[in-house]
């Protein structure tokens, strides 16, 4: 598999969401992808809007639960993101002078900041440092390898800036869905400063098809600083072998880590991030309780919910008629009507409303064993495109645990055809 293929899996383990920092607006930030047709038209939908789409990963509708992990904040720093610690430049050796902007601390090099990594972490044997300093447009940011006697790990440190009462904060903090990030544990708290802070240990792979795994600290302050730090149990965070059964830092040292006052200069050399605008009401006013609500009235009795989450445009619902666990998920996007010569031609069902209907019968997508995907997607005569899927697992990353969705296909061409999506 290609690392560009790689990098795409590990986003979509996040549902996050999954375009955090992508550029494309922040209501599309952070959010685990949505599957197949749904991919398929946006993607037609951008491309002719836009002529050139980036790919996949910015020209989604999708939902956001836990950005930060879903979708790798370290390695930019700048809190524009960033393609993990790979991406950045390898620092100079010699040490330039420290400058100094108008309003701001002094400059700090790339060196200096890899510096600063290395005064907080255990003794060890160092090696792989890379890194950007403060004036670098990306944002400063320090990696390295760590041998502490027990094996080489890569750790990482991205400094930036964010505005603290925003959503895009909130999301930041915010653990993974576990229904589509798997994860040993996430918690957060608030410190005794009023700053707050999330760790998590969970894996590079969504999927765990390989053992790598990826542990976490972000930390946001009250005056809109973020520290973000990763460590792995293997010397790169991709294409390289486990060396050890668990990363180098406990939990209390990484927390040390990003909280550590070391970072303070590095913090007092950026600009501070603008506040965020208020955020614009959904499209025809679903948004994710909204849709949630919905969603959950057109389910057949037997559909018991036992897990639930909604977001602008996009809701799921994991349910148990007795026979095991089923993920059912449902997409509404307003004008689609470019998107439906190609997804809506020769084949498709029409309604006496003129709403067309498709279906679809499939493997699922995300590399569960034994997992396939029923599909009902519909677009009515003025754009609205609502697509319901389920499958026969209560996640697409983890086995079957039944033969077939607990909706059959025809309740699930109900949930898509039904009038209450027409509604506000």
């Amino acid at each position: 598999m290609s690392g560009m293929q790689e990098d795409l899996d590990a986003f979509e383990g996040g549902l996050g969401d999954a375009l955090r920092r992508t550029g494309e607006g922040f209501a599309m930030e952070g959010r685990p992808l949505v599957d197949g047709g749904v991919m398929r038209g946006r993607r037609r939908q951008r491309r002719r809007r836009i002529a050139a789409v980036t790919g996949s990963v910015t020209a989604l509708a999708v939902v956001g639960f836990g950005a930060s992990y879903a979708t790798g904040a370290l390695g930019d720093g700048s809190g524009r993101g960033g393609s993990g610690v790979a991406a950045g430049p390898t620092a100079q050796e010699t040490l330039p002078a420290a400058k100094t902007s108008p309003g701001r601390g002094p400059e700090l090099s790339a060196q200096q900041v890899i510096r600063t990594l290395e005064g907080l972490l255990p003794e060890g044997k160092v090696s792989g440092r890379s890194g950007r300093g403060t004036a670098d447009r990306l944002g400063p940011w320090a990696h390295l390898v760590l041998d502490d006697g027990r094996g080489g790990a890569a750790i990482g440190v991205s400094v930036g800036t964010v505005d603290p009462d925003g959503t895009k904060a909130k999301q930041l903090l915010e653990c993974p869905d576990k229904v589509f990030t798997p994860y040993d544990s996430c918690r957060t708290e608030t410190l005794a400063d009023g700053s707050r802070l999330t760790l998590l240990r969970g894996y590079e792979y969504p999927d765990k098809r390989v053992d790598t795994k990826r542990w976490n600290a972000h930390l946001v302050t009250p005056d809109g600083y973020s520290v973000d730090a990763s460590e792995w149990n293997a010397p790169a965070e991709k294409g390289a072998a486990v060396t050890r059964d668990t990363p180098p830092l406990t939990e209390g040292r990484l927390k040390a880590l990003v909280t550590s006052a070391a970072w303070r200069p590095v913090m007092n050399a950026l600009d501070r991030a603008a506040p965020e605008p208020a955020r614009q009401p959904s499209a025809q006013g679903q948004d994710g309780r909204t849709i949630l609500r919905k969603f959950k009235s057109l389910l057949p009795p037997s559909a018991k919910v036992t897990a639930e989450r909604g977001d602008d445009g996009y809701a799921y619902v994991v349910v148990d008629d007795g026979r095991g666990a089923s993920l059912v998920q449902i997409n509404v996007q307003p004008n689609m009507s470019d998107v439906e010569e190609s997804l809506f031609g020769a084949g498709a069902e029409v309604l006496p409303d003129g709403t067309k209907v498709v279906t679809h019968k499939a493997p699922g997508e995300k590399g569960g064993a034994g997992v396939v995907m029923w599909t009902a997607d519909t677009i009515r005569p003025d754009g609205l495109r609502v697509v319901v899927s389920a499958f026969n697992s209560g996640s697409q990353r983890t086995e079957a645990t039944r033969e077939t969705p607990a909706l059959t296909m025809r309740q699930l061409k109900s949930v898509a055809t039904s009038g209450k999506w027409a509604a506000k």
